[in-house]
């Protein structure tokens, strides 16, 4: 692959093994990253570390839980132990709304919503840090949605857990601006990846999605990789004063 904006940069991406991430770490790679790939599904994490192999990337595979603490130390370790040092972090791994009203969400479905999409990120942004600081600053990139910044019937879970990204995406930023290290999110709108896929084969949800996309003035879905070319710039030195943004990659449907 071509050097690019992150020739030689050491980069981890969660949630590669499939959608945004997995495109992602194509991207990243093509713009001359060496990426760490983690996914929980190590079957498809492992596929799509290949893809990026096969293409000229340099790129190795590391499965990871996010909720579990231990694992992400490990993670960072195995990233920083491969490539002398951690230059930046797409944060990315979540999991999708149950699309149900508020009442009839279950304990269990709000706390999953949470300790993945948010206390992941969280997780992930403690162990990235400190490898951070040991090698002079970085930069990180965290998976909100437009659900981070409005809400949308049935998905309390979802919202509220984005909600919460975006705002510890600020909270970090202003932390360790002064060491070096920016911080920020990508808005994705509704973009075509599996997860959308799973979701337009339930009823109520796919009900949702007409007027939803109606609503975005580009008229389509976005791709995984439009997304994917934000975070690119995000994480390279042409955007070095960008921190505690979030950046909506969302056909305009924010501004509509």
């Amino acid at each position: 692959m071509m050097s690019g904006l992150l020739n030689g940069k050491s980069i981890i991406i969660t949630g590669a093994g499939g959608g945004i991430g997995s495109v992602s770490a194509q991207v990243l790679a093509s713009a001359g990253a060496r990426v760490t790939m983690t996914d929980v599904n190590e079957e498809a994490g492992r596929a799509a570390c290949a893809v990026v192999v096969a293409a000229g990337g340099d790129a190795t595979f590391v499965r990871a839980d996010l909720c579990v603490e231990s694992d992400v130390a490990r993670l960072v370790a195995a990233a920083v132990k491969q490539y002398g040092r951690l230059d930046g972090a797409f944060n990315n791994a979540g999991v999708e709304q149950r699309n149900k009203r508020l009442d009839d969400l279950t304990l269990e479905e709000w706390e999953r919503a949470l300790r993945v999409n948010l206390t992941g990120v969280f997780l992930c942004l403690k162990y990235e840090v400190k490898a951070m600081l040991e090698s002079g600053g970085g930069a990180i990139v965290n998976t909100a949605s437009t659900a981070g910044q409005i809400a949308f019937p049935g998905v309390a879970e979802y919202c509220a857990s984005k909600h919460g990204v975006i705002g510890l995406t600020r909270a970090a930023a202003v932390d360790f601006g002064r060491q070096g290290i920016r911080v920020n999110a990508v808005m994705p709108g509704a973009t075509r990846t599996p997860m959308m896929e799973r979701l337009l084969e339930q009823k109520e949800f796919a009900a949702m999605v007409a007027p939803v996309l109606a609503r975005h003035p580009i008229g389509r879905f976005g791709q995984p990789r439009e997304v994917a070319e934000a975070v690119v710039w995000l994480l390279s030195p042409n955007a070095s004063n960008v921190t505690g943004v979030a950046l909506a990659v969302d056909g305009g449907f924010l501004a509509n």
